[in-house]
């Protein structure tokens, strides 16, 4: 079973529906048949590279978000990602341009590394104020995954992946993805945000059940019908 993951680096929710995602992927019996693929998302392209500007700033003044109410809505996500035990530092998070991230997370998936790359690009931005539009930055939570540095330059110098990443943009757009988390599962089931970990497993299940119906054996018959003795909620056959 496949899943992919429309999300943005600099999006609060995606951390924390992705902390909710693996608590269900943790939990489902065949796990080990599921591929995570990490797709690409921009809340923001028009972001400078590096924005002069604290997040509240920018959600207040760029986006004409009220202030108090930017406020109430770090102190809530924060609690809600709390209880994922993650630490978020809304005050420390640097806002900036996430189309280099999205790059390096290509070159990692091309490695089998794009999940770590992930963990430590939101972990990264939201919990340690480090500035995801820094090349130095990407270098060093990259290489810290188990990239090559020589790599990651190379990559982001060329563009390389500049296009899977518009790819992605593109295709977002095409299934109607208009706000991220947003989750694809085979291509045919859609969840959309940091759903509690229980919708995630309802959804697993549903989906892994429909790729791989029961089908029903017994001796003697072809269509799978049975006149073998069984036992119900009426009682047992003589």
């Amino acid at each position: 079973m496949k899943i992919e993951i429309w999300s943005d680096v600099a999006c609060p929710w995606c951390y924390i529906g992705k902390r909710r995602f693996e608590t269900a992927l943790d939990s489902f019996a065949h796990k080990d048949s599921v591929e995570v693929q990490w797709r690409s998302y921009q809340l923001d392209p028009t972001i400078p590279e590096h924005y002069d500007g604290t997040e509240l700033s920018y959600l207040s003044e760029r986006k004409g978000m009220d202030p108090a109410q930017v406020a109430g809505m770090f102190e809530h996500v924060t609690a809600q990602a709390a209880g994922e035990g993650l630490n978020y530092k809304f005050d420390d998070v640097v806002v900036a341009n996430s189309f280099n991230a999205h790059q390096l997370l290509h070159l990692a998936a091309a490695h089998g590394k794009g999940d770590a790359v992930k963990e430590a690009l939101l972990s990264g931005h939201f919990e340690h104020g480090m500035d995801i539009g820094s090349r130095e930055a990407l270098v060093e939570l990259g290489t810290g995954a188990g990239l090559s540095a020589a790599e990651i330059n190379e990559a982001l110098d060329t563009d390389k992946y500049a296009d899977d990443v518009r790819h992605d943009f593109a295709e977002a757009r095409a299934i109607g993805v208009t706000g991220v988390p947003f989750f694809v599962l085979d291509r045919k089931y859609g969840i959309s945000g940091a759903q509690p970990a229980e919708v995630f497993s309802q959804a697993l299940e549903q989906a892994w059940q429909e790729a791989n119906p029961l089908t029903m054996v017994a001796a003697g018959s072809t269509d799978g019908s049975s006149d073998a003795e069984v036992c119900g909620p009426d009682g047992c056959a003589i």
